[in-house]
């Protein structure tokens, strides 16, 4: 049976960060939330949860969050999901995401070193292999990042390894796939305005939320011809980051590296099929041109976090995500009042 030791939540009042919240927090982690609610929301973090709001490049906030929350001298970890994630936007503002996804983990890593808290768990991406040569993609694939997204996140994987190796610190980087859904009990879920994620945008298609839904690209290699990629619901990525957790303070000496994702794909109207049909309706598909370094198929290989840790996953279903997403959807109308 694992200690449980206090758990920094970074970025927890983000889409994915909030799930690990949930899934911490209904395990009995002691925890704590930072954000600075630039893309977070504060109905995200349960009551009952510390929250500070704050950026994690204040070194002082964080050396009185380390203090407050028991954290420090050899106890606690850090989970780490602050960050920006428009892989265009890092295209066109590539320094924006070098200071927030880089410099700032940096920032965060050297106050987590001095405070002496020894775990730390990085949401890391799939972006970092690039256009993988090879596909499913296992852990060992060159890591050849086309954006400053994937870039800025290999870095700080580059930046947690050289740490690790010098200090008493072990660390777990998650590659996620293409991540979807929403909490089942429908109390997170993904809430910022203008997002990329395909089931997303579908479901607020679905829900005359959007007019249409651009399909870029439908002359992939594939079997209808658009990309195919790897979704793998919220719920089981929490669950995944709670059990990396649990192996790192089993075992101090060791740092991990794992894909995450169910090692299989959907193309982009098999997803919005899915959607029509969980909604009876028909949402209306523009074919644009192909997005520059897009993939044709992008799926995991993830045999290595199933030998790791025991992970199960629940949710391995395109139409159980799909109606989690619609049943946030409809929620977060609630909320926001609109």
């Amino acid at each position: 049976m694992t200690t449980k030791q206090p758990v920094l939540v970074t970025g927890g009042a983000g889409y994915i960060g909030s799930h690990a919240v949930l899934a911490l927090a209904d395990a009995g982690w002691p925890l704590a939330v930072i954000d600075n609610l630039v893309t977070g929301f504060r109905f995200a973090v349960p009551d009952g949860v510390p929250f500070y709001h704050g950026d994690i490049e204040d070194a002082g906030l964080l050396a009185r969050i380390f203090s407050e929350q028991g954290m420090g001298a050899g106890r606690g970890a850090i989970m780490h999901f602050a960050g920006s994630v428009v892989v265009p936007e890092s295209v066109s503002d590539p320094l924006k995401y070098y200071h927030n996804n880089t410099a700032k983990s940096r920032a965060l890593i050297a106050a987590a070193v001095q405070a002496g808290v020894p775990h730390f768990i990085f949401s890391s991406t799939a972006a970092t292999y690039g256009i993988p040569e090879v596909s499913p993609v296992p852990e060992d694939s060159p890591k050849s990042p086309i954006n400053p997204y994937g870039m800025s996140k290999l870095m700080t994987e580059f930046m947690l390894a050289d740490v690790g190796a010098a200090h008493a610190f072990n660390y777990c980087a998650l590659r996620y796939f293409n991540v979807a859904g929403a909490d089942p009990q429908a109390r997170t879920g993904q809430s910022t305005a203008g997002a990329t994620h395909l089931i997303k945008v579908a479901v607020e298609a679905a829900l005359g939320k959007r007019d249409h839904v651009a399909v870029f690209g439908s002359d992939f290699d594939t079997p209808d011809g658009t990309g195919v990629r790897d979704y793998i619901h919220v719920s089981d990525l929490a669950s995944a980051h709670v059990l990396a957790l649990e192996a790192l303070i089993a075992e101090p000496g060791r740092s991990l590296t794992m894909n995450c994702g169910y090692g299989k794909g959907f193309s982009v109207l098999e997803v919005l099929d899915a959607v029509d049909r969980a909604t009876n309706r028909t949402i209306d598909r523009r074919i644009q041109d192909r997005r520059a370094g897009d993939p044709a198929a992008l799926i995991s290989d993830n045999r290595r976090i199933k030998a790791t840790v025991p992970w199960t996953p629940r949710y391995d279903d395109l139409p159980t995500m799909i109606e989690h997403a619609l049943a946030w959807e409809r929620r977060l109308t609630e909320i926001q009042g609109n």
